[in-house]
């Protein structure tokens, strides 16, 4: 009975150290894929991006129904507005049509038949043109220039601040932006650039968007070099120039 019983307890025995082996083994493999680190498939790389931008496209263009006309989500309408924008463009560009003459020709245009349609349709038998009441409501108008009015403050307070001589990098690039856009405004008149800048939204978004892969390592290249060279203009010409004296802050 005595070694029945010492059999019966080493068996047990070997069954536990058993699901003891079993235990620790598998916590061991459970830690062992904890340990591994992902596959590089799953972990994506740093990706650069034109402009340092970490968001989408659409939402660097301020998302909604702009953005969507920039990107041509809706085929339809941005063609109607590129269109209508190109209209206008040879109107008072190619044909040579002068604003208030076209206002003044449509308001003439469209008061005549209205007065027309008012005093014979009794003749013709139709019912009268219903001329709506237009109102402009006076929040838009005040957002618009409320949003004005702080946008031109800001470039205020950056022109004064490059002007004091506080930053000779800022007070370089403002010169060179300016110098830039007169010799543009020599090459042609305020509509044709502003046109050329509508047409340009209008492309070049939506074509970064469909090559930005094949874009953004010319990008990254381009913006190391100019890096350099800025890094070596600095060190040569900037450094050596004496600027304006900081003013203290005030506590």
């Amino acid at each position: 009975m005595a070694e029945e019983t010492e059999s019966k307890q080493s068996a047990v025995e070997s069954v536990m150290e058993k699901i003891h082996g079993h235990d620790s083994s598998s916590s061991l493999d459970s830690d062992s894929d904890h340990e591994k680190p992902a596959s590089p498939i799953s972990v994506k790389a740093k990706i650069y991006r034109l402009f340092g931008r970490k968001r989408p496209l659409h939402h660097v263009l301020g998302g909604g129904k702009p953005a969507d006309v920039f990107l041509w989500r809706n085929k339809k309408i941005s063609a109607g507005v590129l269109g209508g924008a190109t209209a206008i463009w040879v109107l008072f560009e190619l044909i040579e049509y002068h604003l208030l003459t076209l206002l003044c020709h449509i308001s003439i245009l469209c008061l005549a038949v209205l007065f027309l349609w008012s005093n014979v349709h009794t003749f013709i038998h139709k019912t009268p043109p219903r001329i709506p009441q237009v109102h402009l409501p006076e929040e838009p108008f005040l957002q618009i220039a409320s949003a004005l009015t702080i946008e031109l403050n800001q470039a205020l307070k950056l022109l004064r601040d490059i002007a004091s001589g506080r930053n000779l990098k800022k007070f370089l690039v403002v010169v060179a932006a300016f110098w830039v856009l007169s010799v543009v405004g020599s090459w042609c008149n305020f509509l044709t650039l502003f046109y050329t800048s509508f047409v340009l939204l209008h492309t070049v978004p939506v074509l970064y968007e469909k090559y930005e892969d094949k874009v953004d390592p010319f990008a990254e290249k381009a913006v190391i070099e100019i890096k350099k060279q800025y890094a070596v203009f600095d060190a040569k010409v900037l450094g050596k120039i004496p600027t304006g004296p900081l003013k203290t802050k005030k506590v």
